[in-house]
């Protein structure tokens, strides 16, 4: 039903009380509802899962639909990029928000900062799902609220096309509200650790859960060492608890996004447990470097596993860890994702050390050869030197086509000397279209920066720091900051109207009627921008 639609009905409903609701407006409570639409975080998985799961079917149609996503750690960064979004381009499709683990630990635990190895409280991860979705309703409600100003002065001015306008925009308002790829680690525990805070996660509107294959209590950073990871059976475990935790909650369309850790983890706590040969434990197991075992070298507590008839004893280091063979990362990846899309996972996630598009196409041609819809979510991640990675590339590509490379220094590609070279500049197109050419080529339907906003936030404040502790004092705020938010039409140069001043307004007036204190008067220094 459209707008007024609604209104007619309300009015039905509130004179059917006899008098004893003539205080309630019909078109107050329609506002009220539109501004509202999502009443629990449930509504929002099972709405989220739909569009992901319609940009899937889209993705595998055209790998040119491919879609993307920055990382928030706070729900009004999250709230900022989907207001900006529809400002720039009219609509959020295919465009999400990702909540890293990372910036969690890093930014919001209250052991303070944190590094990412699923130290800070798991509880922490569902309440700031909450929190952005918080936000992104909050957007809703401030855009709508500005859609009915606009209604109300066409109607004082007896402007009906702007009235009919206006209704169409709100009849057909597209919601801030978009699916968010959760990280949930490595589970945070045991499978029923893992099944408990999916739970609570997608209770606050998670509709996709990320989730990685190493070691819970050992868990690093995918961009750093000492990664160790688990036999297939126990992740996949964890894979299940995600499942059920969606099919309980009634989210049937949920989405599992299971992460190999395996190209950059070189170690595992267990020895798979083998039931016969080329079982999944095996082949988890065939994987290990090992030494023969005779009576002269045996030891107490040696680990002892049969290979080929002989028994050999897998390398255990002093951690009590054993180590994989050197050069099996590759292909442990490609088990790995096999073996979770052929158990219950909807994408995957292979963690690599650089953007390289024919190292992704690689695993991921070896990958389609079993499973032809296997889709990538990747971490377009500020860990790698995209600058540098890049220029080598270039470098080591036009070296090869034999071109005359005695003005670059490789082991100096950073330098800003290269910015405007051939080099330079081919290295930036490639950079510019790494996400088209690897969705293309690679199989990536989802790109995402973990931690955009984090460094956004530390070189912004920078800036302003240096300028308005320095010599340029107010000056360094009004001009960089200020200035640029109204040229640039920046929403929250009005803050007052977006931390929801005029929606309580609104509300107020409701309530009291002329009897409403509104904050919003010829006073309020808002005003100031209204050009």
């Amino acid at each position: 039903m459209s707008y007024q639609d609604h209104i007619t009905k309300l009015n039905h409903l509130i004179e059917s009380k006899n008098g004893t609701w003539d205080g309630i407006n019909a078109e107050s409570v329609e506002r009220m509802r539109l501004q509202n639409r999502f009443h629990t975080g449930l509504d929002i998985a099972k709405y989220t899962a739909g569009i992901m799961r319609a940009d899937m079917a889209a993705y595998d149609a055209d790998p040119a639909n491919y879609t993307q996503s920055l990382g928030a750690w706070h729900g009004f960064i999250a709230q900022q990029q989907m207001i900006s979004i529809k400002k720039h381009f009219g609509a959020t499709k295919r465009r999400y928000i990702y909540l890293s683990g990372w910036m969690v630990a890093a930014l919001r635990s209250d052991f303070g900062p944190l590094p990412d190895q699923s130290m800070h409280e798991k509880t922490s991860v569902p309440a700031l799902i909450e929190e952005i979705y918080t936000f992104l309703r909050q957007a809703d409600a401030r855009e709508l609220g500005m859609l009915f100003r606009d209604l109300d002065a066409a109607r004082a001015a007896g402007d009906l096309a702007k009235q009919k306008q206006v209704q169409a925009k709100i009849d057909h308002f597209e919601t801030h509200v978009v699916p968010i790829i959760a990280d949930i680690d490595a589970g945070f525990g045991n499978a029923e650790a893992t099944y408990l805070l999916a739970k609570k996660m997608i209770e606050a509107g998670a509709c996709a859960l990320q989730i990685e294959n190493q070691v819970s209590d050992e868990k690093q950073c995918g961009h750093q060492d000492g990664k160790v990871t688990v036999p297939h059976e126990d992740f996949l475990a964890k894979v299940r608890a995600c499942r059920y935790a969606f099919l309980e909650l009634g989210v049937e369309n949920g989405i599992i996004v299971t992460r190999t850790d395996s190209l950059g983890a070189g170690l595992t706590k267990q020895i798979a447990v083998s039931h016969k040969p080329g079982d999944l434990g095996d082949q988890y197991n065939s994987f290990l470097d090992c030494e023969e075992i005779t009576a002269e070298n045996a030891r107490n507590g040696d680990v002892v596993i049969n290979r080929d008839g002989k028994l050999l004893r897998p390398k255990r280091l002093p951690s009590n860890l054993f180590q994989f063979r050197a050069g099996t990362g590759e292909d442990r990846c490609v088990l790995d994702s096999i073996t979770s899309l052929q158990n219950g996972a909807d994408l995957l996630w292979i963690e690599t050390e650089k953007p390289h598009v024919e190292q992704i196409a690689g695993m991921m041609d070896r990958i389609r050869a079993v499973v032809p819809n296997a889709k990538l979510v990747y971490n377009n991640s500020p860990s790698f030197n995209w600058t540098l990675n890049f220029r080598q590339q270039v470098y080591d590509a036009m070296q090869a086509e034999g071109k005359d490379m005695s003005a670059y220094d490789r082991a100096k590609l950073m330098s800003v000397d290269y910015d405007t070279t051939e080099l330079g500049v081919a290295a930036d197109e490639k950079i510019r279209t790494f996400q088209a050419d690897a969705s293309k080529r690679a199989g990536i339907f989802h790109h995402l920066i973990t931690l955009p906003t984090y460094h956004t936030a530390a070189l912004s404040t920078d800036n302003l720091s240096k300028e308005y502790f320095g010599s340029q004092g107010m000056l360094g705020y009004v001009r960089n900051v200020q200035r640029e938010e109204i040229r640039q039409g920046i929403a929250c140069v009005k803050h007052q109207n977006m931390s929801g001043s005029d929606v309580g307004d609104d509300h107020k007036e409701y309530f009291a009627g002329e009897a409403a204190l509104k904050a919003g008067g010829a006073h309020n220094t808002m005003n100031q921008f209204a050009a």
